[in-house]
């Protein structure tokens, strides 16, 4: 449907020359531009007008929200700003000259700075909603990556579920960093992690990542190349993680046993073999296919979790999908210049990660942050 039509008539045949002013329609071809207006600042003067009283008093009216200065940018240019700065990880001062290039807004890196604060600010209450919805989940994950702020090594903190992202940022990776977190101490139900010591304590419900087993299943596999017990191990896993695909496309709430009997006996016998292959080393070193071994021996329900609850899945990838922007920010913008302007980046990354779990508008979501309305998920009914 074209938001305009421009007709082409023909002058004169191309056979015998005739004018064709008065000819008859003989049919005709369409082809479609599809451009987009050159965008330009526009200013709206906003005169806040007095009236002076019988009683003597001069009364002035209010500003509108948003108009606190003499000169200020809109909400739709702020917006444009922080998506630029945390969606599509523009470096700020890039950013600045984006902005000016295509709207002739001559903002200054500063200026850009300071949009991704106030947009933090306006999320600090949606940010407490998120951390609150996802401890009340059934099934999250959570996982911890490195960040770079102004040249130290700071832990990135993540727990989520399928609609929601929450991050945390400490310069410690363990207790103190999760307890400060807030989600863990409280949460109590089942937890999708990797076999880092530190989550062991807390009181949920615990289930390991399926992609990082498989990862060293298939090193070992590399490492030894003449032992079975590896491969055999890692099909088992694979499928099993498609019995409960299956289990799952046809609504069902358990894994039936007569998907699950041949490859758990599959599994438990590769890894009884290779306890047997790999005995354990005098001392408190052992061999990384010993390690593995033992924890697929000793941590059972926790690896096969995925099979005895169809809603938690084999991996822990979601995590590692939430904290990848991060690394994408880091590869092309370069560190963080202080750990509060890498809390704010955070938190409104949280948000951003939240809102494309629900749709897609994420510039009118920016928007509404930025002018007092900011999107919320919904709370799900209980």
């Amino acid at each position: 449907s074209p938001d305009q039509i421009v007709d082409h008539l023909p002058g004169a045949c191309s056979g015998c020359g005739s004018d064709l002013a008065d000819a008859e329609p003989a049919g005709m071809n369409a082809r479609q531009v599809r451009d987009v207006p050159l965008v330009k600042v526009t200013v709206t003067e906003h005169r806040m007008h007095q009236r002076a009283c019988a009683c003597g008093q001069v009364t002035g009216a209010p500003a509108p929200a948003g108009v606190d200065g003499p000169v200020v940018y809109g909400p739709n240019l702020r917006a444009i700003a922080v998506y630029l700065v945390v969606f599509q990880h523009v470096p700020v001062e890039r950013a600045a000259l984006l902005i000016a290039d295509l709207t002739g807004a001559t903002v200054s890196t500063g200026w850009v700075s300071a949009q991704v604060g106030r947009t933090a600010d306006a999320l600090a209450d949606v940010e407490k909603l998120i951390k609150t919805l996802v401890t009340a989940a059934t099934v999250i994950g959570v996982d911890e990556t490195t960040i770079n702020v102004n040249g130290s090594k700071q832990w990135l903190h993540v727990a989520r579920t399928e609609l929601l992202t929450a991050y945390h940022l400490h310069v410690r990776r363990g207790r103190v960093a999760v307890a400060e977190f807030g989600i863990l101490p409280v949460f109590t139900g089942t937890v999708m992690r990797d076999a880092l010591a530190v989550y062991d304590s807390y009181p949920a419900t615990h289930a390991l990542c399926g992609a990082h087993l498989l990862r060293e299943l298939t090193a070992i596999s590399e490492t030894h190349p003449d032992l079975i017990w590896p491969t055999q191990a890692r099909e088992a896993l694979l499928t099993l993680n498609a019995a409960c695909r299956t289990a799952r496309d046809q609504d069902l709430t358990e894994l039936p046993d007569l998907l699950a009997v041949k490859p758990l006996k599959l599994f438990r016998h590769a890894v009884l073999v290779g306890l047997a292959c790999h005995p354990r080393a005098e001392g408190r070193k052992q061999s990384k296919a010993r390690n593995l071994l033992e924890r697929l021996r000793d941590r059972e329900p926790e690896i096969l979790r995925f099979t005895q609850d169809l809603a938690v899945p084999f991996t822990n990838n979601g995590s590692e999908r939430d904290l990848r922007p991060v690394k994408t920010q880091l590869k092309i913008s370069g560190c963080h210049r202080a750990s509060t302007g890498a809390a704010n980046w955070l938190r409104v990354r949280g948000y951003i990660s939240t809102v494309g779990k629900h749709q897609d508008d994420v510039l009118t979501a920016l928007r509404d942050a930025l002018t007092g309305n900011p999107w919320t998920p919904p709370v799900p009914v209980t």
